[in-house]
């Protein structure tokens, strides 16, 4: 029988993966807009999608090291890491710059996945501090964000940028409520 603690910890997870993947979303709603063939955004997803299972596993093995050395400390820099990272995606969301600083093919693919996918690596330095699980958190980061990677750049190609910026904006709003958890609790 699946614990009540697994349960909300697969929710907690979940919420999280959506709340990374709504960056790459909204960003692949931009990207849209540029002329690709359904091959090029098979790519592109899965490449962002496996940039967002490397980053928060590298933040989670560094976060592991952190809360063994430094206990309760690591926890409240983990949560004052997602609550700076969550001010930050809304503070982003209502700039006025739409245009991506590179396009997805080729070299510019893996800055773009990088770019995407750094704010994956605080949240999984945060969770490395929590002591999360390191498989079902990367499985799940990655195949979310690839989906949504896919939908941003499906939608972006038939509505262009009618919901970007407040997709970026709940991503940002969800990671800055998941801080203020990790840091009253």
């Amino acid at each position: 029988m699946i614990s009540t603690a697994l349960i909300g910890e697969l929710a907690t997870l979940s919420i999280m993966a959506f709340a990374l993947g709504m960056d790459a979303f909204s960003v692949g709603l931009g990207m849209g807009m540029i002329p690709l063939r359904l091959r090029q955004i098979a790519k592109i997803g899965a490449v962002i999608g496996l940039f967002h299972m490397g980053m928060p596993l590298t933040g989670m093995l560094i976060g592991r090291f952190l809360s063994e050395h430094f206990g309760t400390i690591a926890t409240m820099i983990g949560g004052g890491l997602l609550l700076l990272l969550g001010l930050q995606m809304g503070l982003s969301s209502l700039s006025s710059s739409d245009k991506p600083f590179v396009t997805p093919l080729g070299f510019g693919l893996l800055l773009f996945s990088l770019s995407v996918s750094l704010d994956s690596f605080s949240v999984g330095l945060s969770l490395g501090i929590y002591g999360a699980r390191v498989f079902v958190t990367i499985i799940l980061f990655g195949v979310i964000s690839m989906l949504l990677t896919w939908a941003g750049l499906m939608m972006g190609r038939k509505f262009q940028h009618y919901i970007g910026s407040y997709s970026e904006l709940l991503g940002g709003c969800i990671l800055f409520g998941f801080g203020l958890k990790l840091l009253i609790i």
